[in-house]
């Protein structure tokens, strides 16, 4: 709510304007009639004369006609100083048109004025632009011209000014295919990591965004340490889990030495080191396959043959539920998909165990493999257990991350099943859609496109 001194400073700037405005119109008005009485004045002398040479309508009429020439007179007066473009001098005098003039000054003083705002609005957004670390390239939609681009973009693209100016993008920035792109408008996806035109040692995450009808705005962002620091992490990860298979090895050899029936008191600790050690087994295994297809870029593209793929997912439900849950499939697709079948087989069956785990008994499993309105196929995993809250969703596929972190130490999860899915599924140019109610259940479907899809007729040639 404003307070008192913000009400009566708003109040007192409203009443000034109300006394300017009434001031000229009082002005205009006042201006208006002075015309009006040297006109009367001025045919009323001609008339006068008339009436004394003995010839008064005539002189009325020379009178008229001087009036008339005199408005003119004024009116190209005006017309001359508008079409001048210069600085009009402060008007003086009463009448009609000096107040005519008087607007006019105002009017041409209030746009000097607005220019002058407008300029220095412009040239401190130049500033700004000029002074991001990233790279800013107005481009043309249609053509496809750079039409302005930051000093940032010459070490980052290598444009130069002003020999890039003017100039097709996709030809400035070789050999990245720029243009295909471009020509993708607002369905572009950012490139993650670019090679910089300027230095191969250089990677660059380039967005596209619209932001008029006939501009688009590139931004190149330097991700190298971004990328360095992704590399070694994921070096140390493959590492690390790699050199824990070994002593991991070596405690599952020794407790299966040990018998529960030599020492039967030792027997709740047994169970508990071999469910603690299978666990470890099971996150190091995670860690190898996630780092493994981290540095993957392409899969076999092998026939994956889904009528065995689902027959197989559904022994599995059924093995891991034993007996807990009612586990259906539903196949309303007879196409197969194009791809590597460990892969897939490896985030199907991460889908179908979480599902098992985190679903109580007496729940549902339902797997469906059905085709999409685009001519793709998606295989969804619905089950009735928990259930995800919103919140959690977008950052559900992250590494590590878990909606209950006691509910899934308790169920065995590791917090790596939802990223390898989407790993693989990325390295499929598929996608995972999610929904989710929390005490309802969830849906977790991959979504494939019509290239991925290998239809009957062409897996029965084949």
């Amino acid at each position: 709510m404003p307070t008192t001194a913000s009400r009566q400073a708003i109040e007192a700037a409203v009443a000034a304007i109300r006394r300017r405005t009434t001031i000229r119109r009082a002005r205009a008005r006042n201006a208006w009639f002075r015309t009006l009485g040297l006109l009367a004045l001025v045919l009323a002398i001609g008339l006068a004369v008339g009436l004394l040479v003995g010839k008064p309508w005539p002189a009325l009429t020379i009178a008229a006609l001087g009036v008339v020439a005199w408005h003119y007179w004024k009116l190209r007066g005006v017309l001359l100083r508008l079409t001048a473009r210069r600085r009009l001098a402060p008007p003086s005098g009463e009448g009609v048109w000096n107040e005519l003039d008087r607007l006019l000054y105002r009017g041409q003083q209030d746009m000097r004025s607005r220019k002058r705002r407008l300029l220095d609005m412009l040239r401190a957004y130049r500033a700004a632009a000029a002074a991001l670390p990233d790279a800013v390239v107005i481009v043309h939609r249609d053509s496809q011209r750079v039409v302005w681009f930051n000093e940032a973009a010459t070490p980052l693209l290598g444009l130069r000014h002003p020999r890039d100016l003017d100039r097709a993008l996709g030809d400035c920035l070789q050999p990245l295919p720029v243009s295909r792109w471009l020509a993708a408008g607002r369905n572009a996806e950012p490139m993650i990591d670019a090679v910089s035109p300027t230095d191969p040692a250089i990677r660059l995450n380039l967005r596209l965004i619209p932001y008029s009808e006939e501009l688009w705005l590139l931004v190149a962002r330097d991700v190298t340490k971004l990328m360095r620091l992704e590399e070694v992490r994921r070096d140390f990860v493959a590492n690390v889990s790699h050199e824990l298979r070994t002593p991991l090895t070596v405690v599952h050899g020794y407790l299966d030495l040990l018998e529960p029936d030599d020492k039967p008191e030792w027997a709740p600790l047994l169970d508990e080191m071999r469910r603690q050690s299978q666990r470890m087994t099971q996150l190091v295994e995670d860690l190898l396959t996630l780092s493994r297809l981290e540095a993957q870029d392409t899969v076999d593209e092998d026939r994956v043959a889904m009528a065995p793929m689902l027959a197989t997912l559904k022994r599995e439900a059924e093995a891991l539920s034993q007996g807990r849950h009612r586990v259906t499939v539903a196949t309303d697709s007879a196409d197969d998909l194009r791809g590597s079948t460990r892969e897939l087989h490896s985030a199907f069956s991460n889908l179908v165990s979480n599902a098992v785990r985190y679903t109580p008994a007496g729940g549902d499993i339902a797997i469906r493999y059905a085709p999409t309105a685009d001519g793709g196929v998606a295989l969804s995993v619905r089950d009735t257990g928990y259930g995800i809250p919103a919140s959690h969703l977008p950052r559900i596929t992250e590494r590590f991350y878990r909606v209950s972190a006691s509910r899934s130490r308790e169920l065995g999860g590791t917090g790596l099943g939802l990223s390898i899915v989407k790993h693989v599924l990325n390295l499929h140019q598929a996608r995972l859609a999610i929904e989710s109610e929390v005490g309802t259940g969830s849906t977790f479907s991959c979504v494939f496109g019509p290239d991925r899809v290998l239809r009957h007729a062409e897996a029965t040639s084949a």
